[in-house]
């Protein structure tokens, strides 16, 4: 593919991990971040702290500035973490062209809106006049950044409401170590990586309450059965949840340690609070942040999601880890 021109809103892992592999395949790209001294550290060392084993290309160029990011880009990355989105599209939206395609990476529901958040980004540019014909792609799977970052083969895929700007990102981000596919069940992908973190939450507390892989493989099972049933009472495809977005991301995040959800929640299973543990982790606990909204979603569209209302208890402070497991168990007998 000809070289493009792409902008990363973003220098956390999953940003700079990204940045890297655009650059590695060819492309001019630069990192933007609202932090100076980060951006500086990283263009002094071509090294991110949280990433030890990658070393950045020297081509990637790196600025503070938004306007300057924003200007003259073929794709412009949103990785910046999903509660900053939307003040991040804010922001944008004075300097994109009408037309500018995004790809949002980030994972997550906003609370307030319950949009995924490429329907926030699209709902900020959109508001602005001259940027309707703004398009967003998510881009979601089962990708720790700490394994893109060392090039290990690893599967995605790129949704959009039109195939061909999914195709066009498919194009940009593929490489013989990193495999995008395509889908137009956006709203499906997006709800998969959002949800999967509070079930990834749930089965690091079983973890941290010694209960085994049992618990764990009925969790994840589990997990995916109440995200499918939320998928398709939103009007997804139930086969998205059967996917890389949908079960994939979700065994990948509830059997990594590389996963923040799992860490966190099995710090919370061993008695610790949930500020002490988002500390204690020391990056966003998305699924932490996902919870209130995916438990509106569950009521508004009228879904039993037992696990979700779990985790909803034990950081709520109503009942202690071992007493929602408890509450789980001794649910009425039903088919599965």
């Amino acid at each position: 593919m000809t070289k493009q021109k792409i902008g990363v809103l973003g220098a956390g892992t999953w940003g700079t991990a990204l940045a890297r592999l655009l650059a590695e395949n060819g492309h001019d790209v630069t990192i933007w971040s609202a932090l100076p001294e980060e951006l500086k550290s990283m263009a002094t060392t071509h090294r991110h702290p949280n990433l030890p084993g990658m070393q950045l290309p020297a081509a990637l160029h790196y600025t503070a500035d938004m306007a300057d990011i924003c200007a003259g880009r073929d794709l412009l990355v949103f990785a910046v973490p999903s509660v900053f989105v939307r003040s991040t599209a804010k922001k944008a939206a004075r300097y994109l062209p009408d037309g500018q395609l995004i790809v949002d990476v980030a994972k997550g529901i906003e609370e307030k809106t319950l949009f995924t958040l490429s329907e926030v980004i699209e709902s900020e540019l959109h508001a602005r006049p001259g940027h309707e014909g703004c398009r967003v792609v998510a881009l979601s799977g089962p990708t720790h950044a700490e394994e893109v970052a060392r090039d290990l083969p690893t599967l995605i895929v790129a949704a959009a409401r039109e195939e061909a700007d999914a195709q066009k990102v498919q194009h940009i981000f593929t490489n013989p170590n990193f495999r995008v596919y395509t889908n137009t069940d956006r709203r499906g992908v997006e709800l998969g990586g959002a949800v999967k973190n509070v079930i990834a939450l749930a089965v690091g507390v079983a973890l941290g309450l010694d209960y085994g892989d049992n618990a764990k493989a009925a969790l994840i099972t589990r997990g995916n059965a109440e995200l499918a049933r939320l998928g398709v009472a939103m009007g997804c495809q139930a086969a998205t949840f059967a996917g890389l977005s949908g079960m994939g991301d979700l065994i990948v995040t509830c059997t990594s340690m590389h996963s923040r959800n799992l860490h966190a929640g099995m710090l919370i299973g061993r008695g610790m609070d949930v500020e002490t543990a988002k500390k204690e982790v020391g990056q966003v606990v998305e699924g932490i942040n996902a919870l209130p909204a995916a438990r509106r979603l569950a009521k508004k569209y009228k879904v039993e999601m037992p696990i979700v209302e779990a985790m909803g208890a034990i950081l709520d402070g109503r009942l202690s880890a071992r007493s929602a497991v408890a509450t789980l168990m001794g649910r009425d007998l039903k088919r599965e």
